[in-house]
């Protein structure tokens, strides 16, 4: 039934004179609800939508639509893409990119969706290695999150006849996704969802993910003070140490106007904080913090995110103003044909499990700040276990990326 009611809604669209008619490409998420009947949901839609030749996508705890969030519940959500077949490449695990990120017939990869399975070993590596395939070296995306199963979408039909169906196209583990080449514009946007207590610190002293000094200081004295937190009162320190997180930055990388407004930039990743070492007077990351590295203790901070997320849409929409003519992730030489006349013709929003509505104060809050701030546009995209930006894996973040075109002369 879900599935029936979202192709009325397609159909209903594809006849719409301003819509495309025949978009090759599908982007399908599902919530975790549906994860057992992934197969069945591709094969009917495939079936169904014979001109859309190829489909990726993933699952969720939640999924998120144009301004609607939808949590712990059945749904499933398709976004339809006009682009040229030449323009995109589905990859899998039996149909991966090549490592140059070419193919044989001419296309070259220069960004890229991504959908990583979480339980991927050195997946930090492997995201890496996957943007070294492209020309960009920038991937937006994320990991699927499950109770169960996590299935992931990439149906790539080139070379079969209208609608038929290969067989596959659902898998459980690796990587898949959408490669796009220089001819397709997109913008994108890293949101953090943290907010860091003080200044950040150099980590002087480490063994491998235990932090042992912070600026020469034992690093547990540093987080006791900065979090007001005495052990001597479990009552009261186990919560605040719960809600402490880690924001890592490396040397040269971080902006000092945020480090001035206490925010972090894009370069930060940020991590739970694993336990403490009172006998080394040492605290443990989730991440290595080799000597040299920027630390800055953390909580989550929903008007900080808020605030943030409101930023990143701002720059999203002024970067399509002709004073500001922003190069986008889809243009190889950095200069757009027509900055006056672009529009984003549709979105995709990865946000953190740990985000959305109730982080933001009401349900689909998180999804209706985007949507305000980029008007009613095509949206899609799911509520992940790690998100991925850049080269890099983060948490608690969003990843917002949009479409763009040339918007229609006006009559």
């Amino acid at each position: 039934m879900a599935a029936a009611l979202v192709l009325a809604q397609l159909r209903a669209q594809m006849a719409l004179p301003d819509h495309a008619s025949t978009p090759p490409l599908g982007l399908l998420y599902i919530t975790d609800h549906y994860a057992d009947d992934a197969t069945e949901l591709l094969v009917y839609l495939s079936s169904e939508l014979p001109e859309v030749r190829d489909w990726a996508g993933t699952v969720g705890v939640g999924i998120a639509a144009s301004g609607v969030e939808y949590f712990d519940e059945p749904a499933l959500a398709v976004m339809l893409c006009d682009l040229a077949p030449e323009q995109y490449r589905v990859f899998s695990g039996v149909a991966p990119l090549s490592p140059s990120g070419r193919s044989d017939q001419g296309f070259v990869a220069h960004t890229a969706l991504l959908h990583a399975d979480p339980t991927s070993p050195d997946l930090a590596g492997l995201v890496s290695d996957m943007a070294d395939r492209t020309t960009s070296r920038y991937l937006f995306g994320g990991l699927p999150s499950a109770r169960g199963a996590a299935p992931q979408f990439a149906l790539l039909s080139r070379g079969l006849g209208s609608g038929q169906w290969t067989g596959g196209g659902v898998f459980q583990g690796g990587m898949s996704g959408v490669a796009f080449d220089a001819s397709v514009p997109m913008l994108s946007r890293l949101t953090q969802g943290a907010q860091p207590v003080a200044a950040p610190h150099t980590v002087s002293a480490s063994d491998g993910h235990v932090v042992l000094a912070l600026d020469g200081e034992p690093a547990l004295d540093v987080l006791l003070r900065e979090r007001h937190i005495d052990l001597g009162e479990p009552a009261q320190a186990v919560p605040r140490l719960r809600d402490t997180l880690v924001g890592l930055s490396w040397p040269g990388s971080a902006d000092d106007a945020q480090r001035r407004r206490h925010e972090l930039g894009e370069d930060v990743l940020v991590r739970h904080l694993i336990g403490l070492d009172p006998a080394r007077q040492a605290v443990a990351v989730a991440h290595d913090a080799p000597v040299g590295t920027r630390l800055a203790f953390c909580t989550r901070n929903a008007q900080a995110a808020r605030a943030d997320l409101v930023r990143v849409c701002t720059e999203l929409r002024e970067a399509l103003e002709p004073e500001h003519a922003e190069p986008w992730l889809g243009s190889a030489s950095g200069d757009p044909a027509s900055p006056a006349a672009r529009r984003i013709a549709g979105a995709i929003y990865v946000s953190c499990t740990g985000r959305g509505g109730p982080h933001f104060g009401a349900p689909s809050a998180e999804l209706q700040i985007v949507q305000r701030a980029l008007g009613d546009v095509p949206l899609v995209g799911f509520f992940a276990a790690g998100e991925i930006a850049h080269h890099r894996l983060y948490g608690y973040t969003g990843v917002l990326t949009v479409f763009v075109q040339d918007a229609p002369e006006s009559v």
